[in-house]
């Protein structure tokens, strides 16, 4: 008797929860809990001395168009980065192994988001086999060691349901926000300079962003910059002015 298996090549995902996303204690928990996966000091002046910023922004960058090709959850770069960020800040690491080092945090991040992870074979392709799998293995003991296994960090990916929900923007319209909402964040991954700023900041500055990106204030007042800046600050409690200076600077590398 033959099996025939039939299951589908294309995930499925799990529908949002309501319960959740409506849920203000889950918000407040994330905006309680976030700063104890933020990078505890500026690396480049106190940690690393054969680091640069340029390096980091090269590394992040090849991170992100391996996600890109690989089409990988949305939530494996920003995580990747974060712990490559994480890493960076309490260990003193030479430049040669920084790509063996970008490679591990994608390694794990895809591990925790993505239903099929990518393999230590492939990253190692990636980087034109100047690694081994052997290395990427070993590295990952010492990348988990590290950060003290603290591996499920909250991210700006982890906001957007929970501020979408909170504004009164067209249903069909959602999709397109969440979209330009995360390649903003991913923008942001890039930038060596906002690597200590919460992600609560990072995803509401996206997410003004993006509106104001779309123009939706033409059709509805209530997302004029303004009020859309206000109710932002309510939202995520982030201040004003840092979500007017956060949604500017996705504008400002898109156009470089």
């Amino acid at each position: 008797m033959e099996l025939y298996c039939l299951e589908s090549d294309i995930p499925v995902k799990a529908q949002p929860d309501p319960n959740i996303l409506y849920d203000d204690r889950v918000l407040q928990s994330l905006l309680t809990t976030e700063d104890r996966f933020l990078p505890q000091c500026s690396y480049f002046q106190r940690v690393q001395k054969d680091i640069h910023p340029y390096m980091r922004r090269m590394v992040a960058g090849w991170m992100h168009e391996v996600c890109e090709e690989e089409k990988s959850n949305e939530d494996v770069f920003p995580l990747a980065i974060n712990y490559l960020d994480r890493f960076l800040a309490v260990m003193p690491t030479k430049k040669s192994y920084l790509q063996l080092l970008g490679a591990v945090c994608m390694f794990l991040a895809s591990k925790l988001k993505d239903c099929r992870p990518l393999s230590a074979e492939k990253l190692c392709m990636y980087t034109d086999n100047s690694i081994t799998p052997r290395e990427l293995l070993d590295w990952e003991l010492v990348v988990l060691g590290k950060l003290k296994w603290n591996m499920a960090s909250v991210i700006p990916n982890d906001f957007i349901e929970h501020i979408i929900r909170r504004l009164p923007l067209p249903k069909d319209k959602l999709v397109m926000v969440r979209k330009h909402t995360l390649t903003f964040i991913a923008l942001c991954a890039t930038d060596d300079r906002l690597a200590m700023n919460p992600p609560s900041m990072i995803a509401t500055g996206s997410m003004g962003a993006a509106i104001c990106g779309l123009q939706l204030d033409h059709t509805d007042q209530r997302l004029s910059r303004d009020n859309l800046t206000d109710l932002l600050a309510k939202i995520t409690n982030t201040e004003m002015n840092l979500i007017l200076q956060q949604s500017k600077r996705p504008f400002s590398k898109q156009r470089t």
